[in-house]
């Protein structure tokens, strides 16, 4: 009999906890950190700016600041610590849209089981319909997702763009780009680049206000890449896209993108590549989460070197970064071997 373990018996009751992952998204989405840049205040206050039952606020706020998130500076006041800073809307790296609380998400991953069970996707089972079927039809929560991809590709733009010449090309299609948040931080800081933004129409909807201090040199064009892709680019972005997909749709999707590139284009894949081992890596996690809402998949990048050559494209050079790995492809000089 081993002897017993009360290190590694608290250790898992702390990673098996969805209290805490719960309560911050719930707390984020209220704006509590907004209402505490200037300074410590009352959970009555908070409360009453909010529209939240105090009680209830106060209760989820000690919880939440037991893990250092948030403090409680004297009994019923609040204030920012360094790990809820980042919750505020106005941070550079703001992760407030991150941390949101989607029911459709959460009613998902109750079902995980059934994607252990099945292999399919919990999102299917719980909502009766696919992840980019439901929120073509549930606006509200389109847009929460748009916001949640707009915080992380502020951490993209400052982390990939370093770890490639974007100074070399003139035209570029940002391909699935969403909002087009990503394509306008790239435009911003590369003046000499004219950009494509191909998404969904009701994804690219209100991507103009994003676009506006570039619109002189971004377009949008609503599509799909199921169908067809903007033709004779420099460049073709694909930024967190092809891990919501298939093995067979990334190849349909990889196969449109191939037919629409110049002979010297070239095809940037910007993922978080899964690697080998038990090591941690985000990538890992991602994984799961993929799993759950789409059946997608992260992939090694050695599998993602055999569905670009499904598509008549060659892996070229892999470049890790401190967040996403650049993998960059052109068109094989053998065509496709699917």
């Amino acid at each position: 009999m081993k002897r017993l373990d009360l290190g590694s018996i608290m250790r898992l009751g702390e990673l098996g906890d969805f209290i805490i992952p719960f309560t911050l998204r719930a707390v984020s989405d209220l704006g509590i950190a907004d209402l505490l840049i200037d300074g410590p205040m009352s959970v009555a206050d908070l409360a009453a700016k909010t529209q939240a039952h105090e009680h209830s606020l106060h209760r989820a706020l000690k919880a939440l600041a037991c893990k250092a998130i948030f403090t409680e500076t004297e009994p019923g006041v609040f204030a920012l610590t360094p790990l809820a800073e980042p919750l505020r809307s106005d941070h550079p790296m703001s992760l407030k849209d991150v941390f949101t609380l989607l029911p459709s998400d959460a009613q998902a991953w109750a079902h995980l089981s059934h994607t252990l069970r099945t292999g399919e996707p919990a999102f299917d089972q719980a909502h009766g319909t696919d992840y980019w079927t439901y929120l073509a039809a549930h606006q509200d929560e389109s847009v929460r997702v748009d916001l949640w991809m707009r915080s992380i590709n502020h951490l993209h733009l400052r982390t990939v763009l370093p770890y490639f010449a974007w100074g070399e090309l003139s035209t570029l299609v940002d391909v699935g780009g969403g909002n087009g948040s990503f394509l306008a931080g790239l435009l911003t800081k590369y003046p000499q680049i004219k950009g494509i933004l191909f998404d969904l129409p009701h994804v690219v909807a209100g991507a103009g206000l994003f676009l506006q201090p570039v619109k002189d040199r971004a377009e949008i064009v609503p599509g799909s890449f199921f169908d067809t892709v903007p033709p004779g680019a420099d460049a073709y972005v694909c930024k967190t896209v092809l891990p919501g997909f298939s093995d067979d749709d990334v190849v349909r999707i990889l196969a449109n993108i191939a037919a629409a590139m110049r002979p010297d284009s070239v095809l940037l894949l910007l993922e978080a590549v899964l690697p080998p081992g038990d090591d941690y890596d985000v990538a890992k996690l991602f994984d799961v989460h993929t799993m759950v809402l789409t059946g997608g998949a992260h992939r090694t990048t050695e599998r993602t070197a055999q569905l670009l050559n499904r598509a008549g494209l060659s892996l070229t050079e892999v470049t890790p970064t401190p967040t996403l790995t650049i993998l960059r492809a052109q068109l094989s000089a053998t065509g496709s071997d699917s």
